[in-house]
């Protein structure tokens, strides 16, 4: 022997690497699988809808006749219903 890594050593360490390469293809693979489905599906779920003009698509109103900072006012406009989205039929 050489003084070298022995080869039952150098066996596993290379069925190490090919099984986590393996994992971290699979997991890349599926992560952008899935981030593109996402998208796919928020772009029609979207489809129709504006953002609303009094929340600005935030949800909450800024302006309220007792201003506290602590308190946030929720966006009940009858437009949007706090769902920060108007829909638009055509």
């Amino acid at each position: 022997m050489m003084g070298g890594v022995p080869q039952p050593l150098r066996a596993l360490g290379a069925a190490t690497a090919i099984i986590s390469g393996g994992m971290l293809a699979l997991s890349l693979a599926s992560s952008l699988t899935m981030r593109t489905l996402r998208a796919a599906a928020d772009a029609k779920r979207r489809k129709g809808y504006y953002i609303c003009k009094l929340c600005k698509g935030n949800s909450t109103i800024e302006w309220s006749p007792l201003y506290d900072p602590v308190v946030i006012n929720p966006c009940v406009c009858p437009t949007c219903d706090g769902n920060r989205l108007e829909l638009h039929l055509l």
